[in-house]
């Protein structure tokens, strides 16, 4: 893999991790578009290890504030007195069925929905799904009056986000919006629902890249042929997509205090667009 092919997917991923326009559409329209090959396991940990980063450093502060909310809340039992404790609760009850999801049907997705024409139905239909939310919403809860029913059903939705074209902020931003959240209320809570998925999914791929890399390249007879990974290229991957994925949570939750979803349910429709003739060019002809 190239510097520059690094460079380009980096920021990408950073950007369409966050925005709600969906990670796995962009990742199957640059490759045809340049006519890159996939870049395998390696790669794979550059884009989850790097928006991993900064979904992390972006909300450590967060994070921070409500363990230790947690571990007072458990210590004067009373887990949820305090807005930060009920929130912690709220993430841990939501975080649940994306890694139950994951765990039961990852392989199932991989072979069986990751195809053009399925990413095109879900940019369409969830596309549509957030512009009814934005329309239907009241918008006027905050992120200190989320209930249990919100973690839940908010929850639920991001499991859908497996899908390809689906978009994991794309999703629960609707879910959230549906359940009468300000639209920045929305993305927030989105982005500290994702944190374990992205970390716990960057961790995986790192385990997976280590286990490939002892096994092709044991301390006694090889027997794989030895796996070599530019260390260089990874390192500039990451960066790339950490620091995209930074600035676009920073500068995305200023942008909706004041400005609607509705330039990116038109940029899903016109991804769609280009996927299905990608679809119909390269698929069935």
């Amino acid at each position: 893999m190239e510097v520059a092919a690094a460079v380009i997917l980096g920021i990408v991923q950073g950007l369409t991790e966050f925005l709600p326009i969906s990670s796995s559409a962009h990742l199957i329209v640059l490759p045809w578009l340049f006519g890159w090959k996939p870049e395998g396991l390696a790669f794979d940990v550059v884009l989850h290890f790097g928006t991993a980063l900064a979904v992390l450093a972006y909300f450590w502060s967060d994070w921070v504030r409500m363990a230790r909310a947690v571990f007072r809340g458990l210590a004067e039992g009373r887990p949820f007195a305090t807005p930060d404790r009920r929130l912690a609760w709220f993430l841990a009850v939501g975080t649940l069925p994306a890694m139950l999801a994951g765990i039961v049907f990852e392989d199932i997705v991989e072979d069986k929905l990751r195809s053009p024409l399925v990413t095109v139905i879900t940019l369409i239909f969830f596309g549509f799904a957030l512009y009814y939310a934005e329309r239907r919403s009241k918008q006027t809860r905050h992120l200190q009056e989320l209930v249990w029913t919100d973690a839940v059903c908010i929850g639920l939705s991001q499991a859908i986000a497996l899908i390809p074209g689906v978009s994991r902020s794309g999703v629960t931003i609707t879910a959230g919006m549906l359940r009468n959240c300000e639209r920045k209320t929305a993305a927030r809570f989105s982005f500290l629902l994702s944190t374990p998925v992205i970390v716990g999914a960057g961790l995986l791929e790192c385990g997976r890249l280590f286990g490939q890399f002892q096994s092709a390249n044991p301390s006694g007879p090889a027997p794989m042929p030895p796996v070599t990974l530019d260390w260089g290229v990874i390192a500039v991957g990451t960066l790339f997509a950490a620091v995209t994925g930074f600035l676009c949570i920073r500068y995305f939750l200023r942008y909706l205090e004041s400005r609607s979803f509705t330039p990116f349910v038109v940029y899903r429709f016109a991804l769609a667009a280009i996927i299905l003739m990608y679809y119909i060019k390269y698929c069935l002809y």
